[in-house]
């Protein structure tokens, strides 16, 4: 018999996934489905699948995998289409609490004029600078260090942010060759389990321009924990200020690093469509194997 799902396209600043609400119905084989729904031109097209799932200590829970079907610890801009989402159906609270796999994050909400979330607000937690806890194979802080990658010798700044980041501060994020070198970060020896690299370009302290190499889905419009990152790294490396206007290739990011260490992040989410897909099908389409 055949599989149909019902499938919902969102994104956040472009960073867009494809959700299923598994709080009812589960999902077989999370990892193939976000393979087949990621591939743009033949599948549906997307930076990976997000599902939300029932919490026993948040309103819901937040399931996500990158592109290449691996599973990630957080999304920022994700996070926030799964409150509009829950938000949008009915679960009309704000703050609301999500689960996810770096822990409970809290969601506030800002509404169009029908009652429907336009932003968000998420407290992103607090920053881990301790190399293995990044991870990062190095003990200690690794801020403004020297790493050389495919024969170049950059300036980076390492954190995690929910997930594992690199940041790299530039002069031109428009004159990087991306699709080279971010698999050389990605995939560099120093990064036990790959990393999302940040390209920063600070236009002054309080306004920067950004390009991100995501592990797992490659470049992206869009990063929520590494905005929240290359806003922190800034601040430590003394290149600018702890509140911060983010240019992405896919929209506008504030986020702000708190005296109490909390970084806050506000942006919009967008629902695009609501579909019911027959997985062999797209299966079948995209040529996605078990």
């Amino acid at each position: 018999m055949t599989a149909t799902v019902r499938m919902t396209k969102m994104h956040g600043a472009g960073n867009d996934y494809v959700y299923v609400d598994c709080r009812t119905h589960d999902l077989t084989d999370p990892p193939r489905v976000a393979r087949a729904v990621s591939r743009r031109h033949h599948g549906i097209g997307a930076d990976g699948l997000i599902l939300v799932r029932p919490s026993e200590s948040a309103a819901c829970r937040m399931e996500m995998y990158n592109a290449d079907g691996s599973r990630a610890e957080m999304c920022g801009n994700g996070i926030r289409c799964v409150g509009k989402y829950v938000y949008d159906r009915g679960l009309r609270q704000s703050p609301l609490t999500v689960e996810t796999d770096d822990g409970i994050k809290t969601l506030e909400f800002h509404l169009d004029p029908d009652g429907r979330v336009r932003e968000v607000t998420v407290d992103m937690g607090t920053p881990e600078f301790d190399g293995p806890r990044i991870p990062v194979a190095s003990e200690g802080r690794v801020i403004n260090q020297p790493l050389e990658v495919d024969g170049t010798r950059y300036q980076v700044t390492c954190l995690a942010t929910g997930n594992p980041h690199c940041v790299v501060f530039v002069d031109d994020v428009a004159a990087l060759d991306l699709p080279r070198l971010g698999p050389r970060f990605e995939h560099h020896p120093f990064f036990p389990q790959r990393v999302n690299t940040e390209f920063v370009a600070p236009r002054s302290r309080r306004e920067f321009d950004f390009r991100v190499w995501e592990r797992g889905s490659g470049e992206t419009m869009a990063c929520g924990t590494g905005a929240c990152a290359s806003v922190v790294a800034a601040a430590v490396t003394n290149r600018g200020d702890r509140e911060v206007l983010v240019h992405l290739r896919g929209g506008d990011l504030h986020i702000a690093w708190r005296p109490d260490n909390h970084m806050i992040m506000t942006g919009g989410a967008a629902e695009v469509f609501t579909a019911d897909v027959d997985l062999d099908q797209l299966y079948a389409a995209t040529g996605t194997s078990p």
